[in-house]
């Protein structure tokens, strides 16, 4: 009996499905899905990105135009960006159903899962979650106010 016992507790790891990676640093854990990532992205579309985020002070990639959104977060995105003020000199949009590299590009950039994505200043701030959060607070207003990025006051 003893020794069906202890041939059976020697053996059970042999047997339980094998277990995922487990990094044991935090710092190793926090690069991970980076490193993963990066590996996709190919340096024509970061480039493209980068350009993407520098040509104008506010950036947000959608799905649609800001005149036609094709999904309600990039519709509720539009229309926090237009509550808060944002100049529409300063602001530009890139439709990510116009480009699948974009779409799937701007995830790895960004290491951010969801579209919209908003960039204030070549700075990642979030998705519709994000931003909503951050109006409901007043956050975005003190940071759009901040960057210089809202209407002019007459």
């Amino acid at each position: 009996m003893f020794f069906r016992t202890l041939a059976s507790s020697a053996l059970r790891p042999l047997c339980q499905q094998p277990r995922a990676f487990q990094p044991t640093s935090s710092a190793f854990k926090l690069m991970l899905p980076t490193i993963l990532h990066a590996r996709n992205l190919s340096s024509e579309t970061r480039t493209a990105i980068d350009k993407a985020i520098a040509s104008a002070p506010v950036v947000l990639f959608m799905k649609g135009t800001p005149e036609t959104p094709q999904c309600g977060f990039s519709r509720a995105s539009i229309q926090v960006l237009g509550l808060q003020g944002v100049d529409p000199k300063k602001f530009v949009a890139f439709n990510v159903l116009e480009d699948s590299e974009l779409r799937q590009g701007i995830k790895e950039y960004s290491d951010w899962p969801t579209i919209p994505q908003l960039y204030l200043d070549n700075e990642f701030i979030g998705g519709c979650d994000i931003l909503m959060s951050m109006h409901q607070s007043g956050d975005l207003a003190k940071i759009l106010e901040e960057k210089g990025v809202l209407v002019a006051a007459e």
